[in-house]
């Protein structure tokens, strides 16, 4: 690697091969060895010498998984802005245990808590949302109350389906706390009730972010992997691209289940994840070799 970056120019062919031809762990202790063996710190190296969308992946790769989510967020609230779209997305689609991890981290690299950051940055129903899913407190049995279900389900069609106006902040309670394994069976009764899908209804009774959220957390609940999915195709969709969005959940899921993700979206677009890195994405095929073999 210091060999790659020593000198005039850069030879980017070698620190792809080696980056991308290791795991996160394996990274790690290069990272270690680079620094006692020669001195200098490898990611200072790396961003003195790469640049743009390429040095995003190559430097995301190099992170941990817990610190590149907690480093998204800081982005996400930082300065003129919000992107509520990358709140979002981790906060919805990440384990209690995953959730937790980032706010000790969060914590400890910023000095302030990362709930901190979300109510100064957002505000109203969707602050009290990304709120409630940073806590990290979803509740993790397998126990489903059927009856606790049916009410919960009718509580939602009453917040909003049957009554002029909606009650957020029921939708929010229910949708942010119940276990996964309820939840599906709240969105099954709820079919019944409302003779239509609980996702149509968020569409119908919500909009703007907080329309993004409550469908982040509904489609994360029934399938994250094509939840991620969903996200890279919509990235990619018409003109221009979401570079921040595409390289996140390549960076991030790319040892966890990029292979499920790859899956899911051939099925729901009926066109390979591959087909999809157009020319000016040449750089993500260049960094996820193998993640697009055989598509």
């Amino acid at each position: 690697l210091r060999k790659a970056m020593k000198g005039l120019g850069t030879d980017e062919d070698a620190i792809i091969d080696i980056v991308v031809n290791r795991n996160l762990a394996q990274r790690q202790e290069i990272k270690i060895a680079y620094k006692s063996t020669i001195g200098r710190d490898l990611i200072d190296d790396l961003k003195s010498e790469l640049s743009g969308n390429f040095e995003r992946v190559i430097i995301g790769l190099m992170t941990p998984i817990t610190l590149y989510d907690v480093q998204e967020l800081k982005r996400a609230v930082k300065g003129a802005g919000t992107d509520e779209g990358c709140l979002i997305e981790i906060l919805a689609s990440r384990t209690n245990p995953e959730i937790r991890q980032i706010n000790e981290t969060y914590k400890h690299q910023y000095g302030v808590s990362l709930e901190d950051d979300i109510v100064s940055d957002t505000s109203s129903i969707l602050r009290r949302v990304l709120v409630s899913l940073s806590t990290g407190n979803r509740d993790e049995s397998s126990y489903v109350d059927e009856g606790l279900a049916v009410q919960d389900a009718q509580c939602l069609y009453e917040a909003g389906e049957k009554k002029w106006g909606t009650d957020e902040a029921q939708f929010m309670s229910i949708l942010c706390s119940r276990s996964r394994n309820h939840l599906l069976r709240v969105f099954d009764d709820y079919r019944k009730i409302a003779n239509k899908d609980i996702t149509e209804s968020i569409k119908s009774e919500m909009s703007g972010d907080l329309e993004d959220a409550l469908l982040a957390i509904v489609n994360c609940i029934r399938n994250r992997h094509a939840y991620f999915a969903e996200r890279l195709y919509k990235s990619m969709k018409g003109l221009g691209t979401n570079d921040d969005t595409l390289i996140r959940v390549m960076v991030s899921r790319c040892e966890i289940d990029m292979i499920d993700i790859k899956a899911e979206f051939k099925r729901m677009y009926g066109k390979s994840l591959y087909s999809f890195i157009k020319v000016s994405l040449h750089f993500l095929f260049i960094c996820f070799p193998t993640q697009f073999q055989n598509l």
